[in-house]
């Protein structure tokens, strides 16, 4: 009865079509795979297009704006569930978990003509679960995660004091693997297909091999960066004839989160980015089934802006709204989804006094899953 209900109202997860779901995430990690029956594997492929622009402040003295900042971006992931006997299973998990792909445009007023960010990120997590009795499982496992980040400041001359126009900056900080682990417990009623879990997400510690231009010789050195911890509460319960409530609560601890370069740090005495807060996302959807072939979810997911100024220029978002719908036809073992997102993007200014407001974003997503 609730096979395909059950897919329907997951699917949006595949979808990651918020541009800064705190700070950098774009694909919110979620156990919901180690709950399929038997051997299972699945593969999603999601595409965002973000509209950000900025208008006012020192590097916009005519107020003409910015143009588009954020760059349209593919997430993509893929998992892999079976049992080894009583009660034990495993899963592999590869996903995209965090991204920034920022260019202001060539704008002849704007200061920012050319700034520019990319930071990308891939992640595989091996879990191992256990079965407790029919309503308990624990989990946990490994993640091998990887970063790499380079970005261009046209106007880094003028953050000194005094201020020096004409000073250029770009960094690039070369791609690191690092591990980390999760772990969790998850509570189970199966006559109301319902379950609670909550996860534990452990930050991970990079070092990234670092070059620097500014004035002179390239910079080379050594940047940390701790990709923040997290935990996930996920919830979901049959309320009616085919019908499930589900929805998540998400804390990451952003405020430990910080891109520190040398040379940057030493001449500005701040980093290249940072979150002056901790982020909670909530979500809360209702699945349906239609019949033994069709089903669809609704979901509305919101994270409260921090309020913090001055916010990054590289990717200047804070908090969201989104609705998002998903459909899910099922053909024997074979499921395939396919879902649309619309976020509003909230509002922020950055060091400059520039305001980032009336963003918005779309998504489209599909997944493919298939039992044996």
């Amino acid at each position: 009865m609730f096979r395909a209900l059950g897919l329907a109202t997951t699917a949006l997860i595949t979808i990651p079509t918020l541009v800064a779901a705190g700070g950098i995430e774009r694909s919110p990690p979620s156990t919901r795979v180690l709950f399929e029956e038997g051997r299972y594997v699945e593969l999603s492929f999601s595409l965002v297009g973000p509209d950000v622009d900025g208008t006012g402040g020192l590097l916009d003295p005519t107020g003409s704006g910015t143009g588009e900042l954020l760059e349209g971006f593919a997430n993509y992931g893929a998992a892999y569930k079976a049992d080894i006997g009583k009660g034990l299973s495993y899963a592999f998990i590869f996903d995209t978990p965090y991204g920034s792909d920022t260019l202001y445009p060539t704008v002849a007023t704007s200061g920012y003509s050319g700034t520019s960010s990319d930071l990308d990120a891939f992640q595989l997590s091996a879990i191992l679960a256990y079965d407790i009795n029919e309503r308990v499982k624990v989990y946990g496992g490994a993640r091998l995660q990887s970063i790499e980040a380079t970005a261009f400041f046209p106007f880094f001359g003028l953050l000194g004091t005094p201020p020096a126009p004409g000073i250029t900056y770009d960094v690039d900080g070369n791609r690191d693997y690092s591990l980390g682990y999760m772990f969790g417990a998850a509570y189970q009623i199966p006559d109301i297909a319902g379950r609670v879990a909550l996860t534990y997400y452990s930050a991970i510690d990079h070092d990234l091999d670092t070059t620097e231009n500014i004035v002179g010789p390239p910079t080379l050195s050594n940047t940390e960066v701790e990709t923040p911890q997290s935990i996930n509460l996920e919830f979901q319960s049959g309320i009616a004839q085919n019908t499930l409530l589900f929805g998540s609560v998400r804390w990451v601890e952003w405020s430990e989160f910080a891109i520190s370069p040398a040379a940057f740090t030493g001449a500005v005495g701040a980093p290249l980015v940072a979150y002056a807060d901790d982020t909670f996302t909530y979500t809360l959807g209702l699945g349906h089934r239609f019949n033994e072939n069709w089903s669809g979810a609704v979901q509305v997911t919101y994270e409260p802006a921090t309020d913090a100024i001055p916010f990054t220029t590289l990717g200047p978002v804070d908090g969201f709204t989104s609705i998002g719908l998903a459909a899910t036809y099922t053909m024997d073992n074979l499921e395939i989804t396919g879902g649309i997102t619309y976020a509003d993007l909230g509002e922020t200014q950055n060091f400059a006094g520039t305001v980032f407001d009336d963003g918005d974003a779309f998504g489209i997503g599909v997944r493919l899953g298939y039992s044996f």
